[in-house]
């Protein structure tokens, strides 16, 4: 860790942008100091061996077997401290990384000229006219789910935070050499409680702890950052932001399935959603009162040189009438400073509002949105528009996005569930699940009493099969309440192949049913439908599933045009490209055309919230990045052009799509390969990372079939291997066919014109980066089957050589250098994680029910944490 800049290390390191490589030396340098107090010397010379190792074993000036045979002489306690020290290693290089990627951004925004993939870069792109007329229909839906959180603790977490804080405190410029040494010191401090916290989680989180995990997101950084992204469009669309009305309106609207997904969770209660929807009550009234009480704080313009308005007038003696020691006390405080006095009872109301104080407490929203204007209307009449329109515009901005409850609680259930409720219901004999299901409608019921319809009203039927499916959860609601039943927006999730290709029939179906008719005539027939990346990704492969995936949106778009509804497309995407993951700005450029429309709603999850959203700089610009992709996505010209490329290549998609299912079916579908995969990967382990609330498995035992196995440990164990199987496997075999029949040109010129193929061919690109064969082949030696080693082999090659022949590239991500630098890095890091693991499980494997239950447990805890560690080396879990 102290030579981290060597000149021995990977030719990566060269590229290493100085700033970078300062921060990651000195963060290193720390670490490695660290180390030898905790361990004494000879823990970090053992930590330099394996590092100097795994590095000369990339350069093939050390055999692969050295390597395994230095870690298996050391005895399982030492390789744990070892583990952990290459595991904090990674947290803090990407630290570094997102440092020097938030000072790449801020160097750039020379003012200029727009930022690409910008807001004000998106409006001069299609025209301040066309901008002004998306806009108006703008809709940006992120939804933060659960399943898992991530594989840090969040007090790992929360000290990787110190710790960043800490390196922009000694990076800031004009520091004095005292300054920074004490930043360097408390670095060192915060680094040691790193080392020394668990990085293990040693009891499962409940959901209400992935509720308050989400929550930081909040505090942190999505409350601040978006007026910010509002303030940027508005800028864009006209001078004078800050000093006229807002020409940008909200488009952002936050979702959550935390507390409200019960799919395959029993954890997950009409009491838990009942307590996820006050917790986040809570944050966003404690936010809303400190923004109001700060601006009404700072804002002491006199009534002569900003005199109020008559509506101000009068709002504020009503206000005293009602309330006359509260307003009494304001104007004894801020005398003649009206605007002043009744944003701090605003202020005042907030807070009454979250202590449930009826008498004093805002009803809604839309109330307190009411008296903001006041305020804001008599400061503009007053001659004080840079008051009326700056700060106190974010405030109103940010009522309009939050509201009172911060995120709509989306409620999901898979339709089997409902079947049973309604059998049970009609026999007269209820279980305990039934009873939940109908009470989580009630609590629906109350949420929108409380909170209004925005609040919680969507609720997903997974693996929808038919309208059917949909019918049944209105009928649960007329059991649970009645006439008093909740206003509910079904909402039917298409997972498999089948289920895509039926989407077109299966809303047909719902235009059917009275509940949905009088839904769509109250909402101006507006519906939504989800289409489920993960699960048919696993059962078709990543190129199959990403073509029909394709498919089902033109047919959807098209059936829309033909029924006259404005339909939302949710993509359920996960963070590893196995999900659908991926730079999310592309992948909605990809999308077919018409189906986006001015409207974007996609699922963030697992590591992805705190990656995109952890940091407001970082969480401004992927903002404005999906923001520019949607509105570019719902020009003409886009669509046209997508539209030519998708006809003209749709016979090469359906041959690649064919071929490469054929291929991933060959062996996902062969005889024992659950059982052999398994074996080669620590998939028994991974429940015991404790990651988040929902099980692992649909069902109990070792799996049967890949069926039974949810996509998100099916994806990280196979990350873990260093094979990532699901982000590549089959587009070879779809590539070679085409290939066979047309030649390589027909492949190029799809990569060059149509999105989607080339979004396709970067992601595989990106995951083949990711993966290591000669370590892959070790962990698919485990499972004691050369013939499915040899397919699994044999598909990479091909893949990996068709992939480089259609892109032109002579090595993966030579056209990403960003994107390759920091995979080069880690490399070696990860290969010496991975050595570790294998150690571990080889020796779990072969044991069996034989080993010690102390010799398992350290072996187990050895495998856990490099998992954890191979995960923040990756950054992804799934």
């Amino acid at each position: 860790m102290v030579a981290i800049a060597s000149a021995e290390r990977h030719s990566a390191v060269v590229e290493m942008p100085d700033e970078l490589r300062a921060d990651v030396r000195m963060l290193g340098e720390l670490l490695g100091q660290v180390i030898a107090e905790h361990g004494g010397p000879g823990l970090l010379a053992d930590v330099e061996r394996l590092r100097k190792g795994v590095i000369a074993a990339r350069r093939r000036q050390k055999p692969i077997d050295e390597i395994a045979t230095m870690v298996a002489r050391w005895p399982v306690d030492r390789a744990v401290q070892i583990a952990r020290a290459f595991t904090c290693y990674f947290h803090l290089a990407n630290l570094a990384e997102e440092h020097y990627r938030i000072r790449t951004l801020r160097t750039r925004d020379t003012g200029d000229a727009p930022l690409p993939e910008s807001l004000a870069a998106a409006v001069h792109e299609v025209g301040p006219e066309r901008a002004a007329e998306l806009v108006s229909g703008l809709e940006l839906h992120p939804v933060l789910t659960a399943h898992p959180t991530e594989a840090r603790r969040r007090a790992v977490a929360t000290t990787i935070q110190r710790i960043s804080a800490q390196l922009a405190e000694y990076n800031a410029p004009a520091r004095g050499a005292g300054e920074r040494a004490e930043a360097r010191r408390r670095l060192l401090e915060e680094i040691d409680v790193l080392w020394r916290t668990a990085q293990l989680r040693h009891t499962r989180l409940d959901p209400l702890d992935e509720v308050r995990t989400a929550m930081a997101a909040f505090d942190e950084t999505l409350f601040r950052v978006v007026p910010q992204v509002y303030r940027s469009l508005d800028a864009a669309l006209g001078a004078g932001t800050g000093t006229r009305p807002p020409l940008a309106r909200p488009f952002i609207r936050y979702g959550s399935w935390i507390g409200g997904d019960r799919d395959g969770n029993p954890n997950v209660t009409s009491s838990v959603t009942r307590q996820a929807v006050l917790i986040q009550a809570e944050h966003v009234l404690i936010a809303l009162e400190n923004t109001a009480g700060r601006i009404g704080r700072g804002l002491t313009v006199s009534a002569e040189l900003a005199p109020p308005s008559a509506r101000l007038r009068a709002a504020i003696s009503d206000a005293e009438d009602a309330h006359p020691d509260i307003v009494s006390e304001m104007a004894t405080r801020s005398p003649r400073e009206p605007h002043r006095q009744w944003l701090l009872f605003v202020a005042a109301r907030i807070a009454a509002t979250r202590r449930r104080d009826l008498d004093l407490a805002y009803r809604s929203p839309a109330d307190l949105l009411a008296d903001l204007r006041v305020c804001q209307e008599s400061l503009a009449e007053g001659g004080a528009a840079r008051q009326a329109y700056g700060e106190l515009q974010h405030l109103i901005w940010q009522v309009e996005t939050f509201g009172f409850h911060l995120a709509e609680l989306e409620i999901r259930q898979h339709s089997q569930v409902h079947a049973a409720a309604l059998a049970e219901i009609a026999a007269g004999e209820v279980t305990e699940r039934t009873e939940d299901v109908l009470a989580t409608i009630r609590v629906v019921a109350w949420i929108q009493e409380r909170f209004g319809v925005t609040a919680c009203s969507r609720y997903v039927v997974s693996f929808t099969r038919s309208a059917d499916d949909i019918a049944a959860v209105y009928e649960l609601a007329g059991h649970a309440l009645g006439e008093r039943a909740p206003v509910l927006d079904v909402v039917p999730l298409l997972e498999s192949g089948a289920d895509l290709a039926n989407a077109p029939a299966v809303l047909s179906g719902m235009l059917e049913l009275p509940a949905v008719r009088e839904r769509l005539a109250a909402t101006g027939r507006r519906l939504e439908v989800m289409l489920g990346y993960s699960d048919s990704a696993k059962e078709l492969g990543p190129a199959a599933a990403t073509l029909r995936l394709y498919q089902a949106q033109e047919a959807l778009a098209a059936w829309a045009r033909d029924n006259d509804v404005r339909l939302t497309l949710f993509h359920g995407r996960g963070g590893a490209l196995g999900r659908g993951g991926g730079p999310a700005n592309r992948a909605v450029l990809a999308q077919a055309p018409g189906s986006v429309s001015g409207r974007f709603k996609v699922t963030e999850q697992g590591e992805v919230i705190f990656a995109r959203y952890g940091h407001a700089a970082i969480a401004r610009r992927h903002t404005e990045q999906v923001t520019h992709a949607v509105l570019l996505a719902s020009t003409d010209a886009v669509g046209q052009r997508t539209a030519a490329a998708a006809d003209r290549f749709r016979g090469l998609a359906e041959r690649v799509a064919s071929a490469s299912e054929r291929s991933y079916r060959a062996l996902t579908e062969s005889p024992g390969f659950p059982e052999w995969f398994a074996l080669v990967s620590p998939l028994e382990e991974i429940g015991a990372l404790r990651l988040g609330s929902r099980p692992a498995r649909r069902g109990l035992g070792a799996p049967r079939s890949l069926d039974d196995l949810r996509a998100i440990p099916w994806v990280f164990a196979w990350a873990q291997t260093r094979v990532n199987l699901p982000g590549w496997y089959g587009l070879g075999s779809g590539l070679d066919a085409v290939m066979a029949e047309s030649g390589i040109e027909e492949l190029r010129a799809a990569y060059r014109e149509w999105p989607l193929f080339a979004s396709l061919l970067d992601n595989v690109e990106m995951s083949l980066a990711k993966t290591d064969r000669s370590i892959a082949e070790r962990y698919l030696a485990l499972g004691g089957r050369a013939d499915y080693t040899d397919q699994v082999l044999a598909e990479y090659d091909l893949t990996r050589r068709l992939v480089l022949m259609v892109t032109g590239h002579t090595r993966l991500l030579e056209s990403r250098r960003v994107l390759s630098r920091a995979v080069q890095l880690r490399d070696p890091y990860v290969d010496a994680l991975s050595h570790l693991q294998l150690r571990a499980l080889a020796a779990l494997r072969a044991g069996g029910d034989t080993l010690p239950e102390q010799e398992r447990e350290k072996l187990s805890t050895l495998l856990l944490l490099s998992v954890n560690g191979v995960a923040a080396g990756l950054q992804n879990t799934g």
